[in-house]
């Protein structure tokens, strides 16, 4: 069976001559055909209109580094989004309570990941403070058990 994935794992090959041996030549043709195949499967996994934006490139490994260099997002556009939905959330009574919930606390574990460390109690307080009057009870017994 073919490594189909030689070529992003490891470095192109020197390119053969006259002395190259024929194991070296095997494994030349080994990577060649690794190299060509990851390119078509990168290259129809990205959209048509974002290919055009990208420098070609003949190898795999390369090609995918330019991808990534081109469309890599910053960690404060990224903290931006995360605290602007966190803060924008609102229960609209389609999905369950729990779902909202579960949204709030990933969008708390993003930002931790990004070094935006946002108290707990905050979390639990904008989640109250936005579930609908139809949550009232969820409040009540919040507001109650933290009393005891």
């Amino acid at each position: 069976m073919m490594d189909l994935d030689m070529a992003l794992r490891e470095d192109e090959p020197p390119k053969l001559t006259n002395k190259s041996t024929e194991a070296m030549r095997a494994h030349y043709a080994k990577w060649e055909r690794s190299n060509r195949l990851s390119l078509i499967s990168i290259k129809r996994s990205i959209a048509e209109y974002l290919l055009g934006r990208i420098l070609e490139s003949n190898n795999a490994k390369e090609f995918l580094v330019t991808v990534a260099n081109r469309y890599q997002t910053s960690d404060n556009a990224e903290a931006g989004h995360f605290m602007d939905e966190l803060m924008n959330m609102r229960y609209d009574d389609m999905k369950g309570v729990c779902e909202y919930i579960l949204k709030m606390v990933h969008l708390h574990t993003r930002l931790k990941a990004l070094d935006i460390p946002i108290p707990d109690k905050f979390i639990v307080h904008q989640a109250l403070n936005t579930l609908s009057s139809s949550c009232s009870q969820i409040k009540i017994a919040y507001n109650t058990l933290n009393q005891s």
